[in-house]
């Protein structure tokens, strides 16, 4: 699973303005986030969801927009990646699941 973090050109501007200032800062983060993607037996389908579904978690647009954005360019189905926000809905409320619905379809509507 390929992962923006090791391209600071392609980070949002605060991250990738740390990524120019601090690059041992970042690629220490960056050698973390591939160790702990390798670190268990989930599929890259998979893990990409379930980063999906901590980011709806955590109620964090960008992170949603961007995990979103790259399962659709991995290939993920949108149905499979609106089903994240519809199994939000009694785990976290439906406000929330609501505000990731709303997310999600940012980055779905793009593709129509």
């Amino acid at each position: 699973m390929a992962d923006e973090i090791d391209d600071p050109e392609q980070l949002p501007s605060t991250a990738g303005d740390l990524a120019e200032r601090h690059p041992e800062v970042w690629g220490a983060y960056a050698e973390l986030g591939r160790n702990c993607s390798e670190a268990g037996p989930l599929d890259d389908e998979t893990k990409r969801l379930v980063k999906l579904a901590l980011a709806v978690g955590t109620q964090s647009e960008g992170a949603v927009h961007s995990h979103t954005r790259r399962a659709l360019d991995e290939g993920i189905p949108p149905e499979a990646v609106h089903h994240i926000a519809v199994l939000a809905i009694p785990t976290l409320g439906f406000p929330e699941a609501m505000a990731a619905m709303s997310w999600i379809g940012d980055l779905l509507e793009e593709e129509d």
